[in-house]
């Protein structure tokens, strides 16, 4: 089991009394509860950022396609699915 460390935050009253009553309902208690949250949302965040520097790599490296290009290729791809309906 990995450590754990200690965070105190502020919540508006309502939060803190939903968060009271997903605890009551699940069983679960509210440290367990935010940790979980702060976790998923973590992760979320990191998936984000990383997605960005992936993308701002690709800019350096110059891997990427120019919009106009990009715009030419779905409006002839939309003319020949028309075509063909």
């Amino acid at each position: 089991m990995s450590a754990s460390s200690t965070m105190t935050i502020r919540l508006s009253a309502d939060l803190k009394a939903r968060l009271e009553r997903v605890a009551d309902n699940t069983r679960r208690s509210k440290s367990w509860l935010a940790g979980e949250a702060i976790e998923a949302y973590v992760e979320r965040e990191l998936e984000i950022i990383e997605g960005i520097e992936r993308g701002l790599a690709d800019v350096r490296a110059g891997r990427v396609t120019p919009h106009d290009e990009v715009m030419a290729d779905i409006r002839d791809r939309i003319e020949a699915k028309a075509k063909r309906a």
